[in-house]
């Protein structure tokens, strides 16, 4: 479910209820939607969170059968990331994904599909994992969203010390180099290519520390037996 519309349609009212009723109900008692956790407020919902495994099987070109009761809990802990991080992003702050970037990650993710060029079976690829084509740019859209709020919040306080650099060369890229049998490349070379390595990794930390920050400041419930060891977890958006 697109995340503006689900906030259009369920009244604040329903937020509020959340700790105390585990479903969005309808008069007549039907179930619309199951609420699976709560971040500051915001719900995420049963289909949310449906979709979004739906969007990580295909983005691997996986089974949704295939994914274990730990994945699909590390997933629920990445929406609530995801939200927290999304909290912290004001429109103004970033330019609008453009169609291009949005087409060339679907490229990216038709590839891995035999036959799905033709337009006809990748429709029918998307069917099969229950997205539709709004649904995927949608995932898309926020997932470059979310990296440019993280490179524009993280990247600018890492510095990568020249030792690291000297270090990482002798200890791990260059015996990868002698395990695959290519022949040694000087260090000079590949220096800024090491020092983006380091700088995804540290990246990688400073985030892992700002979700663990973002979380204990907020609210983020998880209601039921769902709640078991999500709350502390944090995953990469």
């Amino acid at each position: 479910m697109n995340r503006r519309i689900r906030n259009a349609i369920i009244p604040a009212a329903c937020a509020i209820l959340a700790f105390a009723f585990p479903f969005v109900r309808r008069a007549a008692g039907d179930v619309i939607d199951r609420i699976v956790a709560t971040v500051n407020g915001h719900v995420i919902l049963q289909s949310d969170w449906d979709e979004a495994m739906c969007y990580e099987a295909l983005s691997e070109n996986r089974k949704l059968a295939d994914f274990t009761e730990e994945e699909r809990r590390a997933m629920l802990n990445r929406l609530i990331d995801q939200e927290l991080l999304r909290e912290q992003m004001k429109p103004s702050d970033f330019p609008q994904v453009s169609d291009t970037e949005l087409a060339a990650r679907v490229a990216e993710i038709r590839k891995q599909f035999p036959g799905a060029t033709n337009a006809e079976n990748w429709q029918a690829t998307l069917l099969r994992y229950h997205l539709t084509k709004d649904d995927l740019q949608a995932h898309i859209r926020q997932q470059i969203e979310l990296m440019r709020l993280v490179d524009a919040r993280l990247r600018p306080a890492v510095e990568i010390d020249p030792k690291l650099i000297e270090a990482y060369y002798h200890e791990q890229f260059v015996p990868k180099l002698k395990q695959k049998g290519a022949v040694e490349v000087p260090l000079s070379e590949v220096s800024g290519q090491i020092r983006e390595v380091l700088t995804e990794q540290k990246v990688g930390e400073l985030l892992v520390s700002w979700l663990h920050t973002l979380r204990s400041e907020g609210q983020v419930s998880v209601p039921g037996s769902l709640g078991s060891g999500l709350n502390t977890g944090v995953q990469s958006p």
